[in-house]
């Protein structure tokens, strides 16, 4: 989901969150409509969905195991069980090595991986990353997105990512929605839309974005819950 400052993404992806109640149509997820839950009901299908805000908001004072252990925590899940989550978590992303380190020794990169471990630990069937590859250099920044189509390829999850970087999309998601002052604009197969953008807006967006190297578009079609247009 695309769209310059102010167009309505961080906003819809709250709404599909729950984290805002929407004023009208329905959010669809894996069969639900998440917007006729009473809130027991939300709570519990919130399992199904991880989200990784822009700012990640990782615990300062919580060392890494004790971050992605939090959502395990908070829903209730047996100790037992935790930790060998949270080990399988750490050896998948690969910062076993971090475990006890805070937040504040970690790179930016770590961090996200961190913040996408978290987001995870409920082995969630949606993932939504807001911005997940803003402000990062582009080593780091090629790193997370191959980080991300292994979530993709390797546990099956379906990604929403929330961006003003076309490319960055491109290489993880197989469709692009670009929207504009909060609604759609255009929507379509991500290698079409770099192609042959249809609307002002995407070729704006393209024109502001610099095309690196190590980005792709995704050569796969991975699986997509309707979430409903804003």
């Amino acid at each position: 989901m695309l769209g310059l400052s102010g167009a309505g993404k961080s906003t819809l992806l709250r709404c599909i969150a729950r984290l805002e109640k929407p004023d009208e149509g329905e959010i669809i997820v894996a069969g639900s409509d998440w917007t006729r839950l009473s809130t027991a009901a939300l709570r519990h299908e919130r399992g199904k969905m991880g989200v990784v805000f822009q700012q990640l908001h990782l615990l300062s004072s919580r060392t890494v195991t004790a971050n992605i252990s939090l959502p395990l925590e908070l829903n209730g899940t047996p100790r037992a069980q935790i930790a060998p989550r949270v080990k399988e978590l750490l050896e998948w992303f690969g910062i076993a090595d971090k475990a006890k380190t805070y937040p504040a020794q970690l790179s930016g990169g770590q961090q996200q991986r961190v913040a996408l471990a978290r987001a995870l630990a409920t082995n969630p069937q949606v993932l939504l990353a807001d911005e997940p590859t803003s402000a990062l250099d582009p080593e780091t920044r090629s790193s997370v997105l191959n980080t991300l189509r292994n979530i993709r390829d390797q546990l099956g999850v379906t990604i929403l990512i929330i961006t003003h970087d076309l490319y960055s999309a491109a290489a993880v998601c197989d469709t692009i929605t670009v929207l504009e002052a909060g609604r759609v604009a255009e929507s379509g197969p991500a290698q079409l839309l770099l192609e042959s953008p249809t609307t002002e807006i995407t070729r704006r967006l393209l024109a502001n974005t610099e095309s690196p190297r190590h980005t792709r578009p995704s050569p796969r079609h991975a699986h997509y819950e309707e979430v409903g247009q804003p």
